[in-house]
């Protein structure tokens, strides 16, 4: 990302908080204008800093800290301009690498750390979000691990990639064929720069696409797993489409969601004839693995595969 004048808004708080923060306001102000970063620095205080291309609007951004870290944090928000400076590259490029089950997620000055038995993911330091350092990228990461186990899918939808981690990781893991989607230009552009570094390029399809209606989308169903690590709202809404492009054995793993949130999530796919597997409750955040009831891929089976035309 190019040197820049910005405005940035700091708060210091305890880790947890801080990685919940970053989660949120990174798909909340996921674009090329606007970064956020979470970081420990010299005195082990946990710092948030979120980067702003103009001004924000103050009484959103507090509004928005306040729905996920309260009140007296929201208060706390320092928000000030500061000199140009390359900060999102500057604020990740000492990030630790990231440990989920067999996966490890690390820049460029961590590949000396990749074990024998790792599945590296090695993602830019100039992305300001999707690295795996958030708990909702980890769960999904932790699901994956633990589906590869028992299952080896071979369609997969990746539905809000990011930066591409878990398309990638879906990639590798499991030899499958990706469809990975963001609403985001920069998003997909960069995606596409990360599946290159990691030699994944061939077994991932991307689409720029806001929901699942794009012809790439569409034309990978029936999925067998589908990734949705997006918001609330967009869970809610897609429930419904997403169903219809689920398989009889599909495993749909939801994240991005606070814990609260998570039955509110589960009723409406439930209504869709899917149901709980498992939970990943991870750093303030919740991943949800949901799975069609074995009489619902049976009756799905049937409607797809009738039976000889009578004569």
């Amino acid at each position: 990302m190019a040197r820049m004048n910005t405005t940035v808004a700091r708060l210091t708080c305890d880790e947890p908080t801080a990685r919940r923060l970053v989660a949120y306001l990174g798909e909340i102000f996921g674009a090329d204008d606007t970064g956020c970063a979470a970081f420990e620095d010299d005195r082990g205080q946990w710092q948030v800093a979120i980067h702003f291309r103009d001004p924000p609007d103050e009484a959103g951004l507090r509004a928005q800290v306040a729905l996920v870290a309260g009140e007296n944090a929201a208060a706390s928000l320092r928000i000030e301009p500061v000199a140009a400076a390359d900060w999102v590259k500057q604020s990740l490029a000492g990030l630790p690498p990231v440990r989920a089950g067999r996966f490890l997620v690390h820049g460029a000055h961590d590949r000396a750390r990749i074990r024998p038995n790792d599945i590296s993911i090695e993602i830019e330091a100039a992305l300001a979000f999707g690295t795996g350092h958030h708990g909702t990228t980890r769960g999904c990461l932790l699901a994956l691990d633990d589906l590869a186990k028992r299952r080896r899918p071979a369609r997969v939808l990746d539905l809000g990639t990011g930066s591409g981690v878990l398309a990638i990781a879906a990639a590798k893991m499991l030899r499958a064929r990706v469809t990975a989607s963001d609403i985001d230009r920069v998003a997909v552009e960069a995606a596409r720069g990360n599946t290159r570094l990691n030699r994944a390029g061939a077994a991932i399809t991307f689409a720029r696409a806001a929901g699942v209606n794009a012809r790439a989308i569409t034309r990978g169903a029936p999925y067998d797993l589908i990734f949705a690590n997006i918001l609330l709202g967009p869970l809610l809404r897609l429930a419904v489409p997403l169903s219809r492009l689920a398989g009889p054995s599909v495993r749909i793993v939801l994240s991005g969601l606070l814990p609260a949130h998570a039955n509110a999530v589960l009723a409406i796919y439930r209504a869709q004839g899917l149901m709980l597997e498992r939970r990943f409750p991870l750093e303030g955040w919740v991943t949800l693995v949901l799975k069609r009831p074995l009489r619902a891929q049976h009756l799905w089976k049937s409607d797809k595969c009738p039976g000889p035309a009578s004569k």
